[in-house]
């Protein structure tokens, strides 16, 4: 297992994990939001191909409307 943070909080990963694992990991439909690994935006067709490597850096973030 892998030490990752995800939103600032601790996570054990599996070594073959990617991003895509992590959005999975925290909700069923991944709508409206971004994911950032080490501080730079990862596009959503590349989640599957983007690999954790041990102390990575996640941040999952969700879109919300205001006015």
């Amino acid at each position: 297992m892998i030490e990752v943070h995800v939103n600032g909080q601790q996570w054990l990963m599996p070594p073959e994990a990617c991003l895509a694992d992590v959005v999975t990991k925290l909700m069923s439909e991944p709508r409206g939001i971004a994911v950032a690994l080490d501080g730079s935006v990862i596009t959503r067709t590349d989640w599957v191909r983007t690999a954790l490597h041990p102390g990575a850096r996640v941040e999952v973030l969700t879109a919300v409307q205001g006015g």
